[in-house]
């Protein structure tokens, strides 16, 4: 990587009271000397802020400023930093970093900061991704779990299981190479198979509580379906206290998808209204059924939504049929109307009156094991690199029993328990590849 030094703006780009430009670099401070008028900045000490004034070409006041100076190693780079608050209009934001940019500073690549904050080992690659998580949290909960792997606590629940992984690997190793040592372990099937089963039963439990986290840190994928004129779409909007969808008497209203976003209890919910699913002869009906099909067969959640003033019909069980594989919640709608469905496991609300919305929440709590979660411990993993990566560790210790079953050497057991380390390990950032970072890091904010 280019470890030149670069530029750009570190605030919303807009009008607001002032805008901050980030500058990081070997050059940061004295490059923006040369164009600042006030204290000589290449004198001044670290993490110390200054009044004065860029200049333009011509020597007149381009804006009034103020200035930090923050001198490597212990800035957010590890690299010498310079931000500059300037006024915040879009014209005099982007005169500035203009002016900025002509001293030979390179402008900066989204999420490079950070790169250069994770390449310069200020930061690893959990912490990096955290900082986003940071920026993007849609819930209390979910910056309290991105808050976590800011603090290093996510890196730590990573860094102990690779700390027993190497326990093992180097034990097995000092046996192979070393067989002279009297007093080494000798790392026998009996010894390294429990170990194993303990590590395994760690990582299910750490699995099962970072899916968890991972709903409430990207929220859940929730279709609401049913057959036309149950009420949808008035559910979508009871739920949001908003009328986004349109409700009328006339079947067939919505034709297209209709998505939403709502916090329950600190748990955001992706909602997708979908057409009425139904056999029709109706062309723009039929396209707007089949994109109903696709998003039910990507939900996570699924509400059913039922006319409980009628009798179950064939269009309806139809529908129960479907999402019997799925995480489900059938709901009966109108409860303000006489009850033909009489279904124990429905949810009865009314989309009219709003009674039984908050039953309604607290089943899909429950549905999601997440109805303790104002009292939830958050330090789990939620990045879905990061649990994909874990399931690969987990599928090899389980090789690592299958060799066992199988009676074979104990330096094969190794080679298991080395790739599980080494996948763990990618989630820190240990072992990293160029592309992988640039995937990585292309995601971030400019200027972060």
């Amino acid at each position: 990587m280019n470890f030149d030094t670069i530029a750009a703006i570190s605030t919303a780009y807009g009008t607001a009271g002032i805008s901050v430009i980030r500058i990081s670099g070997d050059d940061s401070i004295k490059a923006f000397n040369q164009i600042f008028r006030g204290k000589d900045l290449t004198k001044v000490k670290s993490h110390t802020i200054h009044y004065g004034h860029i200049m333009n070409a011509d020597g007149t006041d381009l804006d009034e400023v103020m200035v930090a100076v923050m001198k490597a190693p212990k800035t957010f780079t590890a690299e010498d930093v310079v931000e500059v608050s300037t006024h915040g209009g879009i014209l005099i934001t982007s005169k500035v970093l203009e002016r900025i940019l002509s001293l030979g500073i390179r402008l900066a690549e989204p999420g490079e900061f950070s790169e250069r904050a994770y390449l310069n080992g200020r930061i690893d690659l959990v912490e990096a991704e955290s900082i986003m998580d940071l920026i993007h949290a849609k819930s209390e909960q979910a910056m309290k779990i991105a808050n976590l792997g800011i603090q290093k606590e996510t890196s730590k629940l990573i860094r102990n299981l690779r700390s027993k992984l190497l326990t093992i690997i180097a034990q097995i190793e000092v046996n192979i190479d070393y067989p002279e040592y009297d007093d080494a372990i000798v790392m026998s099937k009996e010894i390294i198979k429990p170990k194993t089963e303990d590590l395994l039963l760690e990582i299910d439990e750490l699995l099962k509580e970072s899916n968890k986290n991972q709903m409430i840190r990207e929220g859940v994928k929730t279709v609401i379906i049913g057959k036309p004129n149950v009420g949808k779409s008035s559910l979508l909007n009871a739920l949001i206290d908003e009328d986004k969808a349109i409700v009328t008497d006339v079947e067939g209203t919505t034709r297209d998808t209709i998505e939403a976003y709502v916090n329950i209890s600190g748990v955001t919910l992706n909602l997708i209204d979908t057409a009425g699913i139904r056999e029709t002869s109706d062309v723009v009906e039929k396209i707007g059924v089949n994109r109903s099909m696709k998003a039910l067969n990507e939900a996570e959640l699924v509400l059913l939504v039922l006319d409980q003033s009628k009798i179950l019909t064939k269009e309806d069980k139809e529908l129960l049929e479907l999402t019997n594989h799925k995480k489900r919640i059938i709901i009966a709608n109108k409860s303000d109307l006489p009850n033909m469905l009489q279904m124990e496991d429905a949810v009865l609300i009314s989309t009219l009156t709003k009674a039984g919305l908050k039953s309604l929440e607290k089943a899909i709590l429950k549905l999601l094991s997440l109805e303790d979660i104002e009292h939830r411990d958050f330090n789990y993993l939620s990045n879905t690199r990061h649990i994909a990566k874990v399931n690969e560790a987990k599928q090899a210790l389980e090789n690592v029993l299958k060799s066992i079953e199988l009676d074979m050497p104990v330096d094969v057991y190794a080679i298991d328990l080395t790739t599980a380390w080494r996948l763990l390990g990618d989630i820190l950032g240990e072992n990293y590849q160029d592309d992988l970072l640039d995937e990585l890091f292309s995601k971030f904010c400019l200027g972060k």
